[in-house]
């Protein structure tokens, strides 16, 4: 499950997830090809993109 990157509670969800016996993890960059694809949106950039300049995800910030 992927979540807006302005979410200021991912650490208190993720902590009742985790109590509850469900595992949270990061979400990072998926691959198409020779291309990076957003997990958000499916937007495909370059190798060397850091984040999606469709939706503006970027795998830097806490994503759960």
């Amino acid at each position: 499950m992927a979540s807006s990157p302005i979410d200021a509670g991912d650490d208190v969800f993720d902590q009742f997830l985790s109590d509850r016996g469900h595992t949270t993890e990061r979400v990072g960059w998926e691959r198409n090809y020779n291309k990076k694809q957003c997990p958000e949106c499916g937007g495909l950039h370059e190798t060397s993109a850091r984040s999606c300049t469709v939706c503006g995800w970027d795998p830097r910030e806490r994503h759960s």
